[in-house]
């Protein structure tokens, strides 16, 4: 059975920029809660207790029970929008979750026994492809993680999708190839990817600190045109 955490939220009027920004000057965080064939609520959250839920491991396969105006919403979180700088949290989407409901979820992968791994142990990396698996599951059995035995790999081995033992009503989503979640890669591969990987991070993040400049220059003009419309009333 899935744990289910509780969350204080509250219900807030008004939508778009200007009464998302009001919110988040409040200390809070906008959100919405959507799905299930209802109609959308918009809420807010308390910054501080939502960046308390953030640090949690597994915060978007975790089930939440939102209580608005004496009223639970069991939800899931399904995405969190952040600053492209200070990476705090800038709105939450909550899927609803009705009784018997089917969702994909990403579950964290967790490898073990890298000290048995005859190819680590001579000098190999572990190449991790797959971070997390996206699978369909029932709401109340989202899995923790999926346990990846390293045990007797040597170098140019791999872990697929079928040497996974899922439990009961999990299957993957990608279900037409036996995709791969690791491989135990020579260094020198490693490195050449690994330097591949970092020039691409770095182009990223010149897009992003472009992409946030202009973020900031267009709020900036709304806000003198606000101000120079203020002065001429």
């Amino acid at each position: 059975m899935t744990e289910v955490s509780e969350l204080a939220v509250e219900a807030r009027d008004g939508t778009g920029k200007g009464a998302a920004r009001a919110v988040r000057r409040g200390g809070r965080v906008p959100a919405v809660i959507y799905g299930d064939k209802k109609a959308p609520i918009s809420i807010s959250i308390d910054r501080v207790k939502l960046r308390h839920e953030l640090k949690r491991p597994g915060f978007r396969r975790r089930l939440y029970d939102l209580r608005i105006n004496g009223l639970a919403e069991r939800v899931l979180p399904r995405a969190v929008q952040r600053h492209p700088v200070s990476d705090e949290p800038l709105h939450v989407d909550f899927l609803r979750v009705g009784a018997g409901a089917e969702i994909s979820v990403n579950v964290a992968v967790v490898f073990v026994n890298e000290e048995l791994s005859p190819g680590l142990k001579r000098g190999g990396v572990l190449n991790i492809v797959r971070h997390e698996i996206e699978v369909v599951c029932p709401a109340t059995a989202i899995p923790e993680s999926f346990i990846i035995d390293l045990e007797g790999l040597e170098i140019g081995d791999g872990v697929h999708i079928s040497q996974v033992t899922l439990p009961e009503n999990v299957v993957p989503t990608i279900t037409d190839r036996d995709f791969t979640i690791a491989t135990v890669a020579a260094p020198t591969v490693v490195r050449d990817e690994a330097a591949a990987a970092a020039e691409a991070a770095e182009e990223e993040e010149i897009e992003g600190e472009e992409a946030v400049e202009g973020e900031v220059a267009e709020e900036a003009a709304e806000e003198g045109a606000s101000e120079e419309q203020g002065e001429q009333d």
